[in-house]
C-alpha cells in the first residue's frame, strides 16, 4: 500500500512539473509579438488493480491554444503588420513546410528575403518573398508588397508580391513545438483574399501575466504537498519496517 501511495504522489509531482513548464513558457513569451498562450489542465486517471477507489493519478495535458487576440500596438514602422481579424500570415518553417503565425514584425534579411522577426521566410504567391533593392517598401492592407526601386522617382511604385493570408477553421489547427500553427491534416491552407492587414502595428502576446503568475504559485504549493506525501510514505515504510524488525 505504501508503494502505491508513493507512486501516486510521485506521478502527481511529475505532472505538476510539466504544468509549471507550460506556465513558464507562457510567461517567457509574454512580450513575444503575436504569441498565443498554451492552455493547460489536469485530468484524473484511475489507479487500475487492487487499491482504494479514491486514489487517482493526476495527468497534465495541453488541450489546445488560447486563440483570443492580443492587443494592437501602433509602431509606425513600414514593415510592421498585424492581421485584422482571425487570419494568419503564412511562413516557411524550419523543416521547409508551410506554417502560420500572427507575428508581423517583418524585415528584409541579407539575402533579400522578407522574414518575420525570428527569421522565418514569409510566403507569397509562389513561395518565399524576395525583395529587390529598394528605397521604400510598403505593405498594403490586402498583403500586397510595393517597392520604390533604388534611384527611381518617388511616384513610381512596383508591386513585387503579395503575402499569403489564410483563415482556416480554428478546429483544424494545431500548434507545434516551434510555436507555429499548422493544419492537423498536414495539408496547406488556401489563400483567403478577404483577409486584411493593419500596417504600422503589431499584435501583442495574448498571455495573461497575472493569471500565469497565480498559476505558478498554485503549482508550486501543489508540488510541495506532493513531496510531503512522498516523505510521509517513506515514514510509513520505516514505521512498518520497525514493527516487523525482530527484537
Amino acid at each position: 500500500m505504501v508503494d502505491r501511495m508513493l507512486y501516486v504522489a510521485m506521478s502527481g509531482a511529475k505532472e505538476t512539473m510539466l504544468a509549471q513548464a507550460n506556465a513558464s513558457s507562457n510567461l517567457a513569451n509574454a512580450s513575444t509579438t503575436g504569441f498565443l498562450a498554451d492552455l493547460n489542465q489536469f485530468r484524473s486517471m484511475p489507479v487500475f488493480g487492487n487499491g482504494m477507489p479514491t486514489r487517482v493519478y493526476a495527468m497534465d495535458e495541453r488541450p489546445g491554444v488560447d486563440l483570443s487576440r492580443g492587443s494592437l500596438q501602433s509602431t509606425g514602422r513600414d514593415l510592421d503588420v498585424a492581421v485584422d481579424g482571425g487570419g494568419w500570415l503564412t511562413v516557411q518553417a524550419a523543416d521547409g513546410g508551410e506554417a502560420y503565425t500572427r507575428r508581423g514584425d517583418l524585415k528584409v534579411d541579407a539575402n533579400g528575403l522578407l522574414t518575420t522577426g525570428n527569421g522565418l521566410p514569409v510566403i507569397g504567391n509562389s513561395g518565399p518573398i524576395a525583395i529587390p533593392p529598394a528605397d521604400k517598401i510598403e505593405i498594403g492592407d490586402d498583403g500586397s508588397i510595393s517597392i520604390r526601386p533604388q534611384g527611381q522617382d518617388a511616384q513610381q511604385l512596383a508591386v513585387v508580391d503579395r503575402i499569403k493570408l489564410v483563415n482556416p477553421p480554428a478546429a483544424s489547427l494545431v500548434k507545434g513545438d516551434d510555436g507555429l500553427m499548422r493544419l492537423a491534416s498536414g495539408e496547406e491552407a488556401d489563400a483567403d483574399a478577404g483577409q486584411r492587414l493593419v500596417s504600422g502595428a503589431l499584435e501583442a502576446s495574448n498571455v495573461n501575466v497575472v493569471k500565469e503568475m497565480v498559476d505558478m504559485i498554485e503549482l508550486s504549493r501543489r508540488f510541495e504537498l506532493q513531496v510531503k506525501m512522498m516523505h510521509k510514505a517513506e515514514q510509513n515504510a520505516e514505521s512498518a519496517a520497525s514493527i516487523l524488525r525482530p527484537v
